[in-house]
């Protein structure tokens, strides 16, 4: 095919196509060679994991007929778990059986001699410290501030055991009970302790990943969980086995599994920071918790590093929210939010506290506070929610809704004890 070509061209299309051959080959030997390197060293792991694919795929699987085996993993995920696991703990709570049982009441089977009698086979009630309970907590400050919640450290007269990830057991001291939210700061002596980033819990968006972290079951530590936000901004009513209860507003809906044990663990974003604090799961649904919204819980923590104790701001009413069906359901014409001041069922719950701020004010039973320095109180900022942005001394003006018409009233509000 070079027939009709001139000696010199023919000379430099073979010398041509003679280097792209030597060229070729060689490439080929070093790619040949690079391969079988990467593949049967520890260089394939890195490279596979960097992209995503499981450590032993063999890229050369599909020229030998074999389907590669193809691994993604979630390395968020992974990382924010191996670095937040050091800051969570264990909190054990124990106490002097002989104590616990040791009631006065209706009726108490340790009281009647009869229980005792030795032919029935009855056993005296148990004595000494044992484990009576137990949850979950996590590091914020260095020097050992933890937070958890209210319910797991509300036995006065127990013992609070905090065990680290490594095992380390401390003894704890509890240093303020939040009576506005489900939760309670503990402290123990230690130093440079890891702690946990508070995150934005009003950032938190429907949808996005979370994880939780907790003692489940109060026998599996640090056990985790993964998730989704369900909802925000709920309203809940908890409750514990004694009968207890309380209203939870702006909680966070996650259906990452929260289990008994992981009360007072974090919730924690793909940032690793947290964004609420685990406090409830619904017994009548699957896989739906609820945690205490971070940003309702930082003023209490500065407040315990600043004055050792969680200061609150006090009004002194008691109250119900306010909604539209509320309002339809009472015949309350023209309001559909609020607080509505009232007493409660059982003597001593008083609409107004009396020396309280509110009664200094002159607010009564059956007024509605509408605002609250020029903010609306309703469902999502609740009259709480609302004066939990202001300190002791602070003066703020009502809205407040009285018998048909609209005023405004001063009041100063003082430190809740």
């Amino acid at each position: 095919m070079f027939g009709t070509l001139p000696p010199s061209i023919k000379q430099l299309l073979l010398i041509s196509i003679a280097a792209s051959a030597l060229a070729g080959g060689l490439a080929g030997a070093v790619l040949g060679a690079a391969a079988a390197f990467v593949s049967g060293n520890s260089v394939w792991p890195f490279v596979a994991q960097s992209f995503g694919i499981a450590g032993d795929a063999d890229p050369r699987a599909a020229s030998l007929g074999q389907k590669p085996q193809v691994v993604v993993e979630d390395s968020a995920a992974i990382d924010v778990v191996e670095r937040a696991t050091r800051s969570v703990v264990s909190i054990v709570v124990t106490q002097d059986l002989s104590k616990l049982y040791n009631q006065t009441g209706p009726f108490s089977p340790y009281d009647d001699p009869f229980f005792f009698s030795f032919p029935f086979g009855f056993q005296a009630p148990p004595q000494g410290q044992q484990q009576v309970g137990g949850g979950t907590g996590f590091i914020v400050t260095a020097d050992g501030l933890i937070v958890t919640n209210r319910h797991v450290v509300d036995q006065s007269e127990a013992e609070y055991t905090v065990i680290t990830d490594d095992g380390t057991r401390y003894e704890a001291e509890v240093l303020a009970r939040d009576t506005v939210n489900d939760i309670a700061i503990l402290k123990i002596q230690a130093d440079n302790l890891p702690v946990l980033d508070l995150g934005d819990s009003d950032a938190v968006r429907i949808g996005q990943t979370v994880i939780a972290i907790g003692n489940s079951l109060g026998e599996f530590s640090n056990t985790v969980t993964k998730g989704v936000v369900s909802g925000v901004g709920r309203r809940v009513v908890a409750g514990d086995s004694s009968g207890s209860s309380e209203v939870i507003d702006g909680a966070i809906q996650t259906d990452a599994a929260i289990n008994p044990g992981n009360s007072g663990g974090p919730l924690l974003d793909l940032f690793g920071k947290v964004v609420g604090v685990n406090t409830a799961v619904s017994r009548e649904g699957q896989l739906i918790g609820f945690a205490i919204p971070i940003n309702e819980i930082k003023s209490a923590i500065e407040s315990v590093r600043e004055h050792g104790r969680i200061v609150r701001p006090f009004l002194g009413v008691r109250y119900v929210i306010v909604t539209p069906e509320f309002a339809e359901a009472y015949s309350i014409q023209g309001i559909d939010h609020g607080a509505l001041i009232v007493a409660g069922d059982a003597r001593g719950e008083l609409a107004v506290i009396p020396g309280s701020p509110a009664d200094t004010a002159g607010l009564v039973e059956n007024d509605i506070i509408l605002e609250v320095d020029g903010e609306a109180v309703t469902e999502d900022a609740g009259l709480a929610k609302l004066l939990a942005r202001f300190a002791p001394g602070d003066t703020v003006t009502l809205k407040v809704y009285r018998t048909g018409e609209e005023i405004e009233v001063s009041a100063t509000l003082s430190e809740q004890k």
